[in-house]
């Protein structure tokens, strides 16, 4: 008995998710996990902004651009997704050129001694 609810759940997981296998569920997880990390960017973004009571950008914002796009980056090669990987790449692009912007400006701003 406990086996055949257990499938049921399982096949109701599935469902849910628009797999058929284990290895899809876990593809789906990681997926919706990468999207989180992705959307965290805006929380982080928003949080910044009420705290300076202006628009903010701050440099961890760029860090969960990146950390989210290499995990949908991954996702989408994984599911053979060209949508999500042609949005991913370009994305992860600009993201590390900000940072590398960002790590420039730092430096040139410490004073030598």
């Amino acid at each position: 008995m406990e086996a055949a609810a257990q499938a049921q759940e399982l096949h109701w997981l599935m469902k849910l998710l628009l797999v058929d296998n284990w290895f899809g569920v876990g593809l789906a997880v990681f997926g919706l996990l990468g999207q989180s990390v992705f959307m965290c960017r805006f929380l982080v973004q928003w949080i910044a902004s009420e705290r300076a009571k202006r628009s903010v950008m701050p440099i961890a914002f760029w860090y969960f651009s990146i950390g989210g796009a290499c995990m949908l980056l991954a996702y989408g090669i994984l599911r053979q997704d060209i949508v999500i990987i042609m949005a991913q790449s370009f994305g992860f692009l600009i993201y590390g050129r900000n940072l590398m912007l960002i790590h420039r400006e730092r430096a040139e701003a410490i004073p030598a001694e």
